[in-house]
């Protein structure tokens, strides 16, 4: 083993595991650009799991078990982050284990505990190392759970239907689909790996840790930045502490409060809509985690946060009642027939509007009965 955790050598021993070798630029190259790719692949997984609603019924335990393997990749990312022990890991570690104070009455206790001292030393570092070791395997033990969860109830599909009788082999049909895929995007990876290994990361990792001197801008890995943002856009500790790790936990409450009659937003318009602009709100809160504690971005960030847990919480159960109501009323769908029969705007498009619309209704109302 090259790497030493020790906080006297561990820089030292990166930068020989780069430079003397053989091929651990490579190594280290994939691992850290590996990281990205992968937490690139979870994000898109979990947002095209909410917008084809993988997390109905019957698959809330797939789900929860999916957001539990989330969590475990962001706390040992940020264990391996801690690792190379340069500026922004030490103060990253600062930052992140500090919280643990906002804990009334024993949360200084478990810092002291924590850290193995008084501050962050080599028994810290020690730790992590071995924690970032260690949280792998229970990953894959939950990946195992996770696949076997779904293979007890079958795939989603982006039409939403409860089908039992049409399908189709996985190989050579899908098989040779997600290889295609897969080779696409390691393609992808390997222009960051090869072209351009240092720009996701920070300049300031390079400098060794130095406890007396703190960055001016504190900037954690691309993807912490959202949840960074929320941290930060709570001027109380404890509460923002409570914010931050409510923004990954409400996840698990998705499948008990939103319930879609229908289940893929392909059908449903207006959750489409409102979708969108959840995850264009995710990406603001990713730049807003890049950027510093000041006007406007401090107004942005929280509004950001706000509207988070709005589109979990009050904005999807309320949208998914409305979109209810009008597949259910016949008086909706006769003045919608009505309105196209009459009004003199009989082009194509409209014709086809008329249609998709009627299609769409009729769809909703023969998918739950199938429920």
């Amino acid at each position: 083993m090259n790497y030493v955790p020790e906080i006297d050598y561990a820089l030292s021993s990166v930068e020989h595991i780069m430079r003397e070798v053989n091929y651990g630029w490579a190594i280290r190259y994939i691992h850290a650009n590996g990281a990205s790719m992968f937490f690139i692949v979870v994000y898109l997984h979990t947002f095209r799991g909410l917008y084809y609603s993988s997390f109905a019924y019957p698959r809330q335990a797939l789900w929860i078990v999916g957001v539990i393997i989330l969590f475990l990749m962001i706390v040992t990312a940020f264990l391996g982050y801690v690792l190379p022990w340069g500026q922004m890991s030490y103060w990253g570690a600062t930052v992140i284990t500090n919280l643990v104070t906002a804990l009334p009455v024993i949360g200084k206790e478990i810092v002291v505990w924590l850290w193995g001292g008084f501050a962050i030393n080599n028994a810290t570092l020690n730790r992590f190392f071995s924690l970032h070791y260690l949280l792998p395997f229970v990953i894959v033990g939950l990946v195992g759970i996770h696949i076997v969860l779904l293979h007890e109830h079958g795939s989603n599909n982006p039409i939403g239907i409860l089908s039992k009788s049409d399908k189709m082999p996985f190989t050579p049909y899908y098989t040779v689909k997600d290889s295609f895929g897969t080779i696409l995007f390691f393609f992808f990876a390997a222009i960051f790996i090869y072209f351009m290994p240092n720009v996701l990361g920070h300049p300031d990792n390079y400098l060794p840790a130095n406890p007396l001197v703190t960055p001016p801008h504190i900037v954690p890995e691309w993807y912490f930045l959202p949840y960074y943002a929320i941290l930060r856009s709570i001027p109380e500790k404890t509460l923002g502490v409570v914010t931050m790790l409510s923004s990954i936990l409400v996840l698990l409450l998705v499948p008990f409060i939103i319930k879609p009659e229908v289940r893929s937003m392909e059908f449903r318009t207006l959750s489409r809509y409102f979708f969108y602009i959840f995850v264009l709100n995710c990406l603001i809160l990713g730049w807003i985690g890049g950027r510093p504690m000041q006007y406007p971005y401090y107004e942005i960030g929280q509004a950001a946060t706000v509207f988070h847990f709005v589109y979990f919480l009050i904005l999807c159960p309320l949208v998914i009642e409305l979109e209810t109501f009008f597949w259910t009323n016949r008086q909706y769908v006769d003045d919608l027939k009505d309105f196209y029969s009459k009004t003199s705007l009989t082009t194509v498009f409209a014709r086809s509007f008329l249609i998709r619309k009627l299609m769409t209704v009729k769809f909703a109302q023969r998918q739950k009965n199938w429920k």
